[in-house]
């Protein structure tokens, strides 16, 4: 197979303008249309964890972290948009990129002191990550690591994870 980096650079499609002028887009489902190449990041992102928990942010995030729970023989928790979960919740708000949004998890996803890593596609203006690790934080688990499928370097969003040290399989 294909050196993995290279892989996923040909997979991963570029949207202009989407969801708004100005954005790209990086389009994962090519990638995870490909068998081979799915299954190849799905074992990178998992290859050496020690984590009680996956936790996946909404959306795209929850198909790259569940595989990866299961890989690494851990739990998965989905971190979700506000209102779409249905028991009580921490919640946390962040700016991205193109706009501002609250994300939520359940105040009883984690037991005390358990290890977590955060899983999500893209590391872009790190908001959506930084949330992500305060919610995990709040309710009582430790986060281990951040790890996506690309980073977006020149949007800088590894300098607002202090304290975690983000893992990207492809950085552009």
């Amino acid at each position: 197979m294909r050196d993995l980096t290279e892989l996923i650079l040909d997979l991963i499609r570029d949207v202009p303008d989407y969801p708004k002028p100005g954005i790209v887009f990086k389009d994962i489902t090519p990638l995870l249309a490909d068998h081979a190449a799915f299954s190849a990041v799905i074992d990178a992102l998992a290859e050496g964890l020690d984590v009680d928990k996956v936790v996946g942010i909404e959306a795209r995030g929850f198909i790259l972290a569940a595989p990866v729970a299961l890989r690494a023989g851990a739990g998965f928790v989905p971190i979700r948009k506000k209102g779409k979960l249905p028991a009580a919740t921490f919640d946390a708000s962040y700016d991205l990129e193109y706009g501002s949004a609250v994300i939520e998890v359940h105040r009883d996803a984690f037991a005390p002191g358990e290890r977590v890593l955060v899983v999500d596609d893209v590391l872009a203006t790190g908001g959506t990550a930084r949330a992500a690790v305060e919610l995990v934080n709040r309710a009582g688990a430790h986060v281990v690591g951040v790890s996506v499928l690309m980073e977006l370097a020149f949007l800088k969003g590894r300098e607002r994870l202090d304290g975690v040290e983000p893992r990207a399989l492809v950085v552009v």
